[in-house]
């Protein structure tokens, strides 16, 4: 016996899924720019979000996202009702789900910052850095390459890091012209994924900017990051892990400064250049660390934070020093960073401060785990 009200009901979720589909469709013809960004409800993806759909209210953008631990949808609640914003909950490793919400919407841009970034996850389980960072990076490509093969043009913004670079002694710094010297899983797969988005150019005249940027710091950053990690750690009272000597130099990058440089380089950046982008903001982590600690003992008082900290056992193959000569980008599209180091990460403390409840919901119980396995016993 047929089961009518079962047909009935599917027929019904057929009907509203096109009608949702239509309406997709219809609004988003509205806009003069359609704009995918990738990876939108991780740290800085959301910030990048939260600086672009206010600033650009003709463009459309569709946050892409599979929602990892590291990805959170409340980081954009100022800006999920905005008529200019969609989100997709989308794996780019799953290449029919992506393409057919590609063909949802008319995309001319790609900015890409979906990927797998801790460098101890990838010295654990390095598998998922590949899949993430080298594969979904290649299913991008290629339903970009099919697109302009049907006489669409999308621009390809990649956005990646300087750890590509590998390490630097105490001098020099690292310009667009620095070979490569991946020395992490993670750096390796961001590696690839830069070799592959420059492959496409060359071969199939995709357009394409890249950008290579610094450690970046500032709001909604998952506190497995130094700074996070630091300030949830004191606000506790239990230890400051700092890996080996804590000699280590990396040049910082405050959030905000670094989406004002992707927003000029995606409209203003040469096709087939890569730009570097950096906070001219050298400092070993244990002086980060302990200027961390102070800005904490001025803001909150109690026993001093630098107590606390404990040096542990350094990762496997811990570059020495990042620092990137940003003096391209400053030449060719006028960019430098507005914040000074003291001023940004004062700000982010604050801002840490002031958001206690979205730190300790976005740690969940497996984020604990992780932390103990990495930390506790070393």
């Amino acid at each position: 016996m047929i089961d009518v009200s079962f047909i009935c009901l599917e027929l019904l979720h057929y009907r509203n899924r096109l009608r949702a589909e239509y309406s997709v469709e219809r609004s988003s013809s509205e806009f003069e720019r359609q704009i995918v960004v990738t990876g939108g409800a991780g740290f800085i993806g959301s910030n990048l979000l939260l600086y672009l759909v206010p600033r650009y209210p003709h463009y459309l953008f569709v946050n892409v996202d599979c929602l990892t631990y590291a990805g959170n949808l409340s980081n954009l609640r100022e800006i999920e009702n905005l008529p200019n914003y969609r989100f997709e909950k989308v794996d780019i490793c799953d290449f029919d789900n992506l393409k057919r919400s590609f063909e949802r919407f008319r995309i001319d841009g790609i900015i890409h910052l979906a990927a797998e970034s801790h460098v101890d996850r990838s010295i654990t389980g390095p598998a998922a850095f590949i899949q993430t960072n080298v594969l979904g990076t290649f299913h991008l490509m290629e339903i970009v390459r099919e697109s302009v093969s049907a006489g669409r043009s999308i621009r390809f913004h990649h956005v990646s890091t300087d750890e590509v670079y590998g390490s630097l002694e105490e001098q020099g710094y690292f310009t667009e012209a620095t070979p490569y010297k991946p020395n992490s899983p993670y750096s390796a797969s961001k590696a690839a994924s830069d070799h592959l988005v420059r492959a496409y150019h060359k071969t199939y005249g995709i357009d394409t900017v890249t950008t290579n940027c610094s450690n970046n710091y500032g709001p909604y950053q998952f506190p497995e990051k130094l700074i996070p990690l630091m300030i949830r750690n004191a606000l506790a009272g239990i230890p400051l892990p700092v890996y080996g000597d804590g000699g280590n130099i990396r040049d910082w990058l405050y959030v905000e400064d670094h989406c004002r440089a992707i927003d000029l380089v995606f409209h203003k950046g040469e096709s087939g250049l890569t730009y570097n982008i950096g906070g001219h903001n050298e400092i070993r982590n244990i002086d980060l660390v302990r200027l961390v600690c102070r800005i904490l003992d001025q803001l909150v008082g109690g026993d001093p934070k630098e107590k606390l900290i404990t040096f542990v056992k350094d990762r496997p193959g811990h570059d020495r020093r990042y620092a990137i000569d940003a003096s391209f980008i400053q030449e060719k599209l006028g960019w430098k960073p507005q914040y000074r180091f003291e001023d940004g990460l004062r700000k982010t403390v604050q801002w840490y401060l002031d958001n206690e409840k979205w730190l300790s919901d976005c740690i969940s119980g497996a984020y604990l785990q992780y932390y103990q396995k990495m930390y506790q016993n070393r």
